[in-house]
């Protein structure tokens, strides 16, 4: 295992009635946006909840943030965070509102040019606006880590930035806000945390036995939990221990030292971007492919991953961890071809080209380049 430093400086309140909390998190004097999505908290009793415990705030809001937030959207409020002097960001809703308003906290502050930079050129931020979240759905990890992922539409692009000034001072994490969630969301959610544990899990092994342990254990909650969010999906402990393992999934602790692979989210960045997928749909295509492909560099660990996850030992357990994972999500509703979701080969060709404009290597090995990511894509087709 390698050497790290590991912080994290997000404060979590967690468990049922914690909204209530909202008023001694904000500083008083503060002058608040709340942003949202398409307008669910309104149904489902959180927008009033929020809005009681910040009664005596100065609070206004931004709904309208997509489920893959959008740059030209997300401008609108950097623009109301300028003329309004806003100086405390609260994010009410999932995952992309929250990484929305990562974006909106660092380009506000942005005054060298235009703030797609940030994604597009990695270019410095040295201020941002504090914010905090009240969390709806649980997938993306985004409440516990410093990363946001940002689509623009006149592009066509979908691309990642982190930076620790975008930390959430706070995530409120009550499992009663999932509530509501449909089945659709649900398996969304599930799926995305799934995912991520195996990105930071599926490489070779390097004798990290307490990051692996700890990432097996999360695999485990969500096969055995997942399934019960969508049977019954007002039952208490089964959303919290989901809410919790998401949060767990990418706030950084299964990561620390070990080798990553990335390359299943990269490609369904762009599979997002250029057929409007969700991403968790592309996750569920992408990843058996890539394990497919690379099947030769991941075999110890995919028999591992047998083994603790699958509680299957043979002679074709390699085989098996794909093919287990793959019928996982299927289980949840998930289409994991490509051809299922109307998708041909037409593309593949446009899509692999951006990693080479970007001179992107993927894969724990750096080893996935356009020919690659082709290859990958084929795989996923049927």
């Amino acid at each position: 295992m390698n050497n790290f430093i590991y912080h994290n400086p997000v404060k979590i309140v967690f468990g049922k009635g914690s909204i209530k909390e909202l008023s001694e998190l904000i500083p008083k004097e503060s002058k608040i946006l709340m942003t949202y999505g398409g307008g669910s908290i309104k149904k489902n009793g959180v927008y009033e909840q929020v809005k009681s415990a910040l009664k005596d705030f100065n609070v206004l809001e931004f709904g309208g943030i997509e489920p893959n937030p959008r740059y030209e959207t997300l401008m609108k409020a950097v623009d109301i965070c300028k003329n309004e002097k806003i100086d405390f960001l609260l994010s009410v809703g999932g995952g992309s509102v929250l990484d929305g308003t990562k974006f909106i906290s660092a380009a506000a502050k942005y005054e060298n040019g235009d703030p797609w930079d940030i994604l597009s050129k990695d270019a410095e931020i040295k201020d941002a606006i504090p914010l905090g979240d009240v969390l709806t759905l649980s997938a993306t990890g985004s409440e516990m880590n410093m990363w946001a992922v940002i689509s623009r539409e006149s592009t066509k692009e979908k691309l990642a930035f982190g930076h620790p000034l975008v930390y959430p001072k706070f995530s409120i994490l009550d499992p009663e806000t999932t509530f509501s969630l449909s089945e659709w969301q649900t398996a969304n959610g599930i799926v995305d945390a799934f995912v991520h544990v195996l990105e930071q899990y599926m490489t070779y092994p390097v004798n990290a036995l307490v990051q692996d342990r700890f990432a097996e254990a999360l695999l485990k909650i969500l096969i055995e939990e997942g399934p019960k969010a969508i049977k019954n999906p007002k039952d208490y402990d089964t959303r919290a221990n989901i809410m919790w393992a998401a949060t767990q999934a990418l706030n950084g602790n299964i990561g620390v030292g070990v080798p990553q692979d990335w390359a299943t989210h990269s490609i369904g960045h762009e599979l997002t971007a250029f057929y409007g997928l969700d991403h968790a749909r592309t996750l569920a295509i992408v990843l058996p492919g890539v394990w497919k492909h690379q099947k030769a560099a991941k075999e110890e660990k995919l028999k591992q991953y047998a083994k603790q996850v699958w509680n299957y030992e043979g002679s074709d357990s390699v085989d098996k961890a794909i093919e287990f994972t793959e019928q996982f999500f299927r289980s949840l509703g998930m289409k994991t071809k490509l051809k299922e979701n109307g998708i041909g080969e037409e593309k593949f060709e446009e899509i692999a080209n951006r990693f080479e404009i970007r001179n992107q290597k993927l894969g724990e090995h750096q080893n996935i380049g356009k020919k690659e990511v082709i290859e990958i894509l084929k795989l996923c087709l049927e």
